[in-house]
């Protein structure tokens, strides 16, 4: 039987941006060199990060190749697979590719199975919500298509239903800031 996920990982490999579920919301990605094309296709503005989407946490460490302090790995631990995005003061190209000019760079491992599928086969992904800039998010591939026709969906459909809220954002601020918790909630969501 041929894995679902081959064909779309074929067209990540290809430089397109595609379509996937996720625990959330359903995800707009493209390999981490070409999400430029995230940008142009939400119609974003460019000051806006993107997050990067892996199957786990071996495999964000991997891609990063950068040492990980031991209570970012403990957070992590604690949340993924799920709706949690950690964001942490990390540079080099993969920083430099999702949020240019910035020194940090939020990381996700979603809690659905299709999409860490496609994610074993890709390797980590530019990832962000499937809509256009200042437009609701899809919640359905159906909602997704609608916006990004031209877009391959990962199949088969439906797609596991996602919470239909944003992933909570956790930003480290470090024990340096004086605060009792090192982690800051930059943003509430389905976590």
């Amino acid at each position: 039987m041929i894995n679902a996920a081959v064909p779309l990982a074929r067209c990540l490999a290809a430089g397109e941006a595609v379509l996937f579920p996720t625990d959330t919301l359903p995800a707009l990605a493209a390999r981490p060199e070409a999400a430029a094309l995230l940008w142009r296709l939400k119609q974003r503005p460019a000051d806006k990060p993107l997050i990067l989407m892996g199957a786990d946490l071996a495999q964000l460490i991997e891609a990063l190749g950068v040492p990980w302090q031991q209570p970012w790995i403990e957070q992590a631990q604690l949340s993924w697979p799920g709706a949690v995005t950690l964001v942490l003061p990390i540079a080099g190209p993969l920083t430099n590719h999702l949020h240019p000019g910035g020194t940090s760079l939020g990381l996700r491992v979603p809690a659905c199975e299709p999409a860490c599928e496609l994610l074993r086969l890709s390797g980590p992904l530019a990832t962000t919500s499937a809509n256009r800039s200042g437009e609701p998010p899809a919640t359905t591939a159906a909602e997704a298509a609608h916006q990004f026709p031209a877009l391959s969906l990962l199949e088969p459909l439906p797609w596991p239903a996602g919470s239909g809220q944003a992933s909570t954002v956790l930003a480290w601020r470090g024990p340096d800031q004086g605060a009792a918790n090192p982690w800051a909630v930059l943003r509430p969501g389905g976590a």
